[in-house]
């Protein structure tokens, strides 16, 4: 910072004395020399020789403040021009007279820190409709900056054309999804886009729906992506059979009279068939790949992915078929190797069950490590090994150590029913 040293002048009489002062001013290198004028009103001199040098005659008679017994204090009269005081040596002044800048800060005086910068709009379309990718954004934040349920991130990949995540800094997003318009170009898009949009939006109202009708029953929640997937499909299968509506794997179509039913659920019903009349009871659904268990009538517990015997090994037919037996296995970590087809090693993949419970001859319901959407057991129907856990949890069958053979403690029924259709 440059010091400015400030030239003050000061009237003694007819005397002119320079009495210098330092002043912090960024933009003023050199001094600055105040000449006083014969309208100058001295800060120092007496306020008799301020009278008699500067003031214009008067009749009226000066103001003495009463509470001052000095005489000398007498203030000159208040008709003194307020332009006459000399300048001080505060840079912040606003005195029009003095000779160095009144601000010293360089922003404060750039016009353009007061001035509101217009944004254009953006050379599309539709502004209103079309984002410009930012430096570290991601299709999520942007679907994120929308408070809107039909802008999601594979609703913009499929109105924009998008594979995965791959956008640039600088790109045009399409945000509108489904409204039949390229808002960037304004270009109509065709029926088939229109429509791929559209279901894919009715897709993920729908997911979002089977995840809220599911909760609490220990299936796992569905990724909500606008993908009608086999998981999806698996889903849709086990809702159609608690609903009581034709059975399959197939996507629910937008607008139906299923979906319209799916939609307005506010609760998972009760499958209704022989099973409830057992007080406790699993039912096993071979189109779906489902698995669902409750207690009679009042209550449904839990629903599960399955996967049951393949072509050539089915699982049979059930109609309250009492579980005979449990073995947990605990000599091998819960992996009992079947009988039936043995494995040379321990693989819970194919051969090893888990925990197994009997219910028809050497057909079981057991957990293992490779539960896919469709039949590929060898006539067991397979959970994952949490929800083998589970279910021996809520039967009850979590403290015993040894194998079971009484249908009594086990004290559960099992149906099995439909028929797998591939897709």
């Amino acid at each position: 910072m440059f010091v400015r040293r400030l030239v003050v002048p000061l009237v003694v009489g007819a005397s002119v004395l320079a009495i210098s002062s330092c002043s912090a001013d960024d933009s003023v290198s050199g001094p600055a020399t105040f000449v006083p004028t014969a309208e100058t009103k001295p800060t120092t001199a007496p306020a008799s020789s301020a009278v008699a040098t500067t003031d214009p005659p008067t009749n009226d008679p000066p103001t003495t403040d009463p509470t001052n017994s000095d005489p000398s204090a007498t203030d000159p009269p208040t008709t003194d021009p307020p332009t006459t005081d000399p300048p001080t040596t505060d840079p912040t002044s606003s005195d029009p007279t003095a000779t160095g800048p009144t601000n010293t800060d360089p922003i404060a005086s750039d016009p353009s820190t007061t001035s509101t910068i217009a944004v254009a709009p953006l050379p599309v379309f539709e502004p209103s409709c079309v984002v410009e990718v930012a430096a570290g954004e991601s299709l999520s934040l942007i679907a994120d900056r929308f408070d809107d349920e039909t802008v999601t991130v594979p609703a913009i990949r499929t109105e924009n054309g998008i594979v995965g995540d791959n956008i640039d800094p600088g790109d045009y997003i399409d945000v509108c999804v489904a409204n039949g318009i390229d808002d960037i170009t304004g270009e109509q898009r065709t029926e088939a886009d229109a429509a791929e949009a559209a279901t894919l939006v009715a897709v993920e109202a729908q997911q979002r729906q089977l995840n809220v009708l599911f909760a609490g029953l220990g299936t796992p929640e569905l990724l909500v992506d606008g993908i009608s997937g086999p998981v999806t499909r698996q889903r849709l299968c086990a809702a159609r059979v608690a609903f009581g509506l034709p059975v399959s794997t197939t996507e629910m179509i937008a607008g139906s009279e299923e979906e319209a039913i799916l939609m307005a659920a506010t609760v998972l019903p009760i499958p209704f068939t022989s099973a409830i009349l057992s007080p406790r009871w699993i039912l096993i659904d071979r189109t779906c790949q489902i698995m669902f268990a409750g207690e009679g009538s009042t209550r449904l517990t839990l629903v599960f992915p399955t996967s049951t015997g393949e072509p050539g090994f089915e699982t049979r037919d059930q109609d309250l078929a009492r579980a005979f037996r449990f073995n947990p296995a605990l000599a091998n970590g819960g992996w009992h190797n079947s009988t039936t087809y043995p494995v040379a090693e321990d693989n819970p993949l194919n051969g090893n069950m888990y925990k197994p419970l009997y219910f028809d001859n050497g057909q079981a319901i057991h957990g293992a490590n490779n539960v896919p959407t469709n039949p590929q057991s060898k006539g067991c129907a397979r959970l994952r090994v949490e929800h083998q856990e589970a279910l021996i949890a809520w039967l009850g069958l979590g403290d015993i150590t040894t194998e079971t053979r009484s249908r009594d403690r086990i004290n559960v029924t099992v149906n099995v029913q439909g028929t797998y259709i591939p897709t």
